[in-house]
């Protein structure tokens, strides 16, 4: 048995920022994906998987009826007869682990769901995204909903403010563009929780606070705007100064050994990096003006292209 594929997502713009009201874009990647399985060899992986999935039970059991309510005998039976979720979506990366398993299970076990063919009113949207971040609590603690509202969709995601979100177009890609947005492994596994507990704990100080509305906000909302519009002159010219921001104000969210590499992207305008979700590890976003340039600075590690200007 094996149910529908759910994708990987990447948060473009907008990781930290849209806590406190940022705009954000989120975007479906394909590359990464995982579906609802059951086999009758399990892997180690997927007995795993499974313990996890016995815990989820549970805790959607104790969900406010009035958020969403599930079939949940039909789900304990599942996990009883060994479910797990078979995924290639790297744990710990940014990419919406968690999240494309939240929409599997939505999908498969609500009750009076909201499907992706209906009509996505804006109050639709704000529903999933309430009882996604309801059942995504249980992996990280607080969660936007937005990686699995991304993930069960597969649309781009556009965040205008924590109650305005819809369903958006992006450019379509240039094949045979100079300039692309890539993951860069970082080789360590993130973890959510800490990288937030640190955001939070910067947040009681004024200076963050300003730094995050003056600067980090303004870059960020001017960076969803020009890549939206396809201006991407102006797109660089923001990441460039979003890429700043992070480094001079969130240097515990990226790995110590990548500071230098970071600032060297300013420096010669090869490529700019950023946070690719809470950071801490896992992936590195990077945009560049010139791919092969980029490739080339970046020789030692390993890079995946995901859009291409």
């Amino acid at each position: 048995m094996k149910g529908p594929l759910f994708y990987s997502k990447i948060l473009l713009f907008g990781e930290y920022g849209i806590i406190k009201d940022s705009k954000g874009l989120s975007i479906p990647y394909s590359f990464y994906n995982g579906a609802l399985k059951t086999d009758k060899n399990p892997s180690e992986e997927a007995i795993k998987s499974n313990e996890s999935l016995i815990r989820f039970a549970t805790y959607l059991e104790s969900i406010d009826d009035n958020i969403v309510t599930f079939d949940i005998d039909s789900l304990k039976s599942h996990v009883e007869a060994g479910m797990y979720f078979d995924s290639s979506i790297p744990q710990g990366y940014g990419v919406g682990s968690s999240g494309a398993l939240v929409a599997a299970i939505y999908d498969k076990y609500a009750q009076d769901k909201i499907t992706v063919l209906e009509n996505l009113t804006r109050d639709k949207l704000l529903k999933l995204k309430t009882i996604f971040s309801t059942m995504e609590s249980f992996f990280h603690g607080k969660s936007s909903g937005l990686d699995p509202l991304n993930s069960y969709l597969s649309i781009p995601i556009l965040i205008n403010s924590k109650d305005n979100i819809e369903a958006t177009g992006i450019p379509s890609q240039k094949t045979e563009g100079k300039g692309g947005v890539f993951l860069l492994d970082s080789g360590i596994i993130g973890e959510t929780a800490p990288m937030i507990g640190i955001f939070m704990e910067n947040m009681k100080q004024e200076g963050f606070r300003s730094m995050l509305k003056d600067q980090f906000i303004k870059h960020t909302d001017a960076c969803v705007d020009d890549f939206l519009k396809g201006d991407i002159k102006s797109l660089f010219s923001n990441t460039k100064q979003l890429s700043k921001v992070v480094l001079n104000n969130f240097k515990p969210m990226i790995p110590k050994e990548f500071h230098a590499l970071w600032k060297k992207g300013i420096e010669t305008n090869d490529y700019y990096l950023k946070l690719c979700g809470s950071g801490g590890g896992g992936y590195i976003l990077g945009f560049t003006e010139d791919i092969q340039k980029a490739k080339q600075a970046l020789s030692d590690y390993k890079l995946e292209v995901v859009y291409n200007f």
